[in-house]
């Protein structure tokens, strides 16, 4: 009875702002996803530009930086992203820093699709247990969106060139941010990434060696699965459905499948801890549990709860109480 009743709040939560959700017509635009890969008319010669992104190690990797460009005002850190977009606005990366009084560890988090507010009480508390946390916004989201947009509506897109994009620039502005924060002299550094922010914080650890723990909230490896079959999403698949296949999607956002990268998120220096819903519509379990696999087949160091709630019902207690020790636990636990 209880979870009947929690499968229909987790539908009326999913409810809420649905009808903002009308998304764009398909487009290829690979020219947004792969610069200079000149014109592509063809979802078989995107997924080429695809197969090579997957293969080459640099695609993630923060340019050298000459001048400084990092300003720092009260609790607010700016910078410049390293992609620039067709909007002004999402072209400066802003993040928000609770101060711990330490410089022990810092823990970088990467919100959810379409977040109205950052997680404040998170950084109040483990502020307080000596964790500086730096709340990133990521693209198109907060101070970065786009003008006139009800939703993150760029963040996420039936546009197969402009979702890589995105993503791309979000996790090419958390390695920034994080070599800021080794700048700054901080020891360990640690990320968090909620829902498609889970998609962000686990590609950051996957590329860059200063992150020594990653907490994966509400997560899968394949992206292209988790907009196809997920609760949340049904206006983007039902835009890709008429011109794509789920199998040339998969292949088209092979860049932004964790699975790809699981060796990476395998290797000797990192942490991996995992908050699954037994319950979840948005990103179903088999997905979890088949990324799951591949971690555990590359020999990955995870920490896995599973609990018995939805997607969105995981912000209520006792799940959201037992999720947050838990990650408590993993970030307290030294390596």
């Amino acid at each position: 009875m209880y979870h009947s009743w929690l499968d229909c709040w987790d539908e009326r939560r999913a409810q809420r702002g649905e009808e903002a959700k009308n998304a764009k017509d398909f487009s290829l635009n690979a020219e947004l996803a792969f610069p200079g890969a000149g014109r592509i008319e063809s979802i078989d010669e995107f997924c080429v530009l695809a197969d090579q992104a997957v293969a080459d190690h640099s695609f993630f990797d923060v340019p050298q930086e000459g001048v400084q460009q990092y300003r720092r005002r009260e609790e607010w850190l700016t910078f410049p992203s390293d992609i620039t977009t067709d909007i002004d606005e999402n072209n400066v990366v802003w993040a928000k820093i609770t101060e711990s009084g330490s410089l022990n560890h810092a823990l970088v988090v990467f919100h959810h699709w379409n977040a109205r507010e950052r997680n404040s009480q998170l950084a109040r508390v483990f502020s307080k247990c000596g964790i500086t946390v730096i709340e990133i916004a990521m693209p198109y989201h907060f101070e970065r969106a786009r003008p006139g947009s009800s939703y993150a509506d760029y963040m996420l897109s039936p546009s197969l060139g402009r979702t890589i994009q995105s993503v791309r620039q979000g996790v090419l502005d958390g390695r920034k941010l994080i070599r800021w924060l080794k700048g700054e002299g901080y020891k360990q550094i640690s990320v968090l990434g909620m829902s498609l922010g889970s998609w962000f914080g686990g590609l950051v650890a996957a590329h860059d060696l200063n992150v020594s723990k990653a907490s994966l909230f509400l997560t899968a490896g394949s992206l292209a699965d988790m907009v196809w079959t997920g609760r949340a999403t049904r206006a983007i698949q039902g835009r890709l459905e008429p011109h794509i296949k789920l199998e040339n999607l998969r292949r088209a956002w092979a860049p932004l499948n964790m699975e790809n990268y699981a060796h990476n998120l395998a290797r000797p220096g990192l942490d991996l801890h995992i908050v699954a819903a037994k319950r979840d519509r948005v990103v179903l379990p088999r997905l979890a549990d088949n990324f799951k696999r591949r971690l555990a087949d590359a020999g990955a160091s995870q920490s896995i709860i599973h609990l018995n709630c939805g997607h969105y019902s995981l912000a209520l207690p006792p799940y959201i109480l037992l999720a947050g020790w838990s990650l408590k636990q993993f970030l307290a636990h030294p390596r």
